[in-house]
């Protein structure tokens, strides 16, 4: 039988923002919040990676009072000042592969299911 997980939720808000920050994402940025969000409610329920337009945006568009557009583009912006600022080490870990030039940024879809799944794993909240 599994057992129950016993991180907290403050300490999983504390992980992914650590993690997201190793992965060069500035805190300052709109995406970081949305980002962080997403994360958390993807490590809970990977079935919404799986719906990233249809559920996932409009639920932060809700819980941060703002639009499924805006949500995107903002993450969007934080994964692609991550990928050209970020840990390529930590990146390849992450995606198989880095951030060189010969390697396009991956989607916000691909990157938040990676960090999420990692999470997942690292936290044992399956």
């Amino acid at each position: 039988m599994a057992e129950e997980s016993t991180v907290t939720r403050h300490e999983l808000e504390q992980a992914i923002s650590g993690f997201m920050l190793e992965l060069g994402i500035p805190a300052h940025l709109r995406g970081y919040q949305y980002l962080r969000s997403a994360i958390e409610m993807c490590a809970e329920d990977m079935e919404l990676v799986g719906s990233v337009t249809k559920l996932l945006y409009p639920d932060l568009a809700k819980m941060h009072k703002t639009t499924d557009q805006k949500i995107e583009r903002a993450i969007r912006n934080a994964i692609e000042v991550s990928w050209e600022r970020g840990n390529g080490i930590l990146f390849e870990e992450l995606f198989g592969y880095n951030n060189s030039e010969e390697y396009s940024r991956p989607t916000n879809s691909e990157y938040i299911a990676a960090v999420a799944d990692y999470i997942r794993l690292e936290y044992e909240l399956i």
